[in-house]
């Protein structure tokens, strides 16, 4: 089958288990590219990363943003070795630059209890989770306004402020009333600390009420932030799209997939969903696509870091790019070796699946495997 689309995509391993997982996804979604008629280049770039850090003494060269923005998306890996290069950084330099050069105001993190991955959560009754957290990624709570004064005194003051802007709460609110719509729930629920954050809380508060009225079809929970972590450990399967501000976003995507299992199979998009690809390439703003779990610097190299995070990154940056079938079928892939996979270790088989999920597998054994069910899929074109 000759390609009928082509796409350039940047390659960012970046740091730790970056490195190890970026080569096994790259290969799964070459297969369905192969499968499914487009060509996709990648072009390879090693900054991004502590070790460029170390050699250049900054994250990124200087000529770093033209370079992104020859490319349709970009596909990143992860940031961070704290032992040698403080987490702030590494990320302010790298891929916290990239959200807001590129206004990436949507973080998109599916969270889905997949079958073949066991649940840590007891007595769900075998009840389904199915969740989508839609994150505020640009301002908030994780603004750079503040500074510090009187260091290493007794007067020492430090401050970071938290900035709620209308255009930068509305669109987020907006997006996540459009994503509840399209699916069959219906149903939004915000996250909020309104009874203990006196100011920027009630007014995000106002804006999802303000906002809501747009949408009657939609209905609209609220819950503050901590019982609201109390519900997703322990009624995870009530929520169906959930909102919330940069720092309660963050936190609430990393849980969702904890309760799912492994924070290894986690994806995560940074959207701008208004960028339109023919704008002239100084101003076009291209996504990111990653993995959620971060550079583990704890199981960095020892090759057992879980590829289905990457993976499922690229899943979705496939559906981002419109090629809707070869992104049904790397989730097809996925969800069938997992499943296959988890049956095949309890019966004594085999055992491919990594130690994030009970196994005795490697990166590169789970990625093969992925791969191969994918290319599996052109006998069903």
């Amino acid at each position: 089958m000759s390609p009928s689309h082509s796409y350039v995509i940047a390659v960012l391993p970046g740091d730790g288990i970056g490195i190890e997982v970026m080569p096994p996804a790259l290969r799964c979604l070459e297969a369905a590219a192969k499968v499914f008629g487009f060509h996709l280049e990648w072009r390879h770039y090693p900054w991004a990363s502590c070790t460029y850090y170390h050699q250049h003494g900054k994250m990124l060269p200087d000529n770093w943003k033209p370079l992104l923005q020859a490319c349709d998306a970009i596909y990143f890996g992860a940031v961070g070795d704290p032992a040698t290069v403080p987490d702030h950084i590494s990320l302010w330099g790298s891929l916290l630059l990239f959200r807001r050069e590129f206004d990436q105001y949507i973080n998109l993190r599916p969270c889905r209890l997949i079958s073949g991955v066991t649940s840590p959560l007891a007595n769900r009754d075998g009840k389904h989770i199915d969740f989508v957290t839609v994150r505020e990624n640009t301002e908030g709570e994780y603004s750079s306004i503040g500074g510090r004064i009187f260091e290493g005194t007794d007067r020492e003051t430090v401050i970071q402020n938290t900035v709620f802007t209308r255009i930068g709460v509305d669109r987020v609110i907006r997006y996540a009333f459009e994503l509840a719509r399209s699916r069959p729930a219906k149903k939004l629920t915000s996250a909020t600390k309104s009874n203990g954050i006196s100011i920027t809380m009630p007014y995000w508060d106002e804006r999802v009420e303000v906002i809501g009225k747009e949408y009657p079809d939609v209905k609209v929970e609220k819950y503050h932030i901590d019982i609201l972590c109390a519900h997703f450990v322990q009624r995870p399967h009530i929520f169906d799209v959930v909102v919330g501000s940069n720092l309660f976003g963050d936190i609430l995507s990393d849980l969702g997939p904890a309760c799912t299992g492994t924070i290894g199979i986690a994806p995560s998009a940074n959207l701008n969903p208004s960028a339109t690809r023919g704008e002239s390439g100084d101003t076009w703003m291209p996504s990111l696509f990653e993995p959620v779990h971060g550079s583990a610097p704890d199981i960095a190299g020892k090759g057992i870091a879980n590829p289905v995070g990457m993976i499922w990154a690229g899943q979705m940056m496939l559906e981002h790019l419109g090629e809707k079938d070869a992104a049904n079928a790397v989730m097809g892939a996925i969800e069938r070796v997992l499943k296959v996979s988890r049956s095949a270790q309890l019966r004594g088989e085999s055992d491919i699946l990594t130690p994030d999920m009970h196994g005795k597998g490697t990166t590169e054994g789970l990625g093969r495997a992925i791969e191969e069910e994918i290319l599996k899929s052109s006998s069903g074109i």
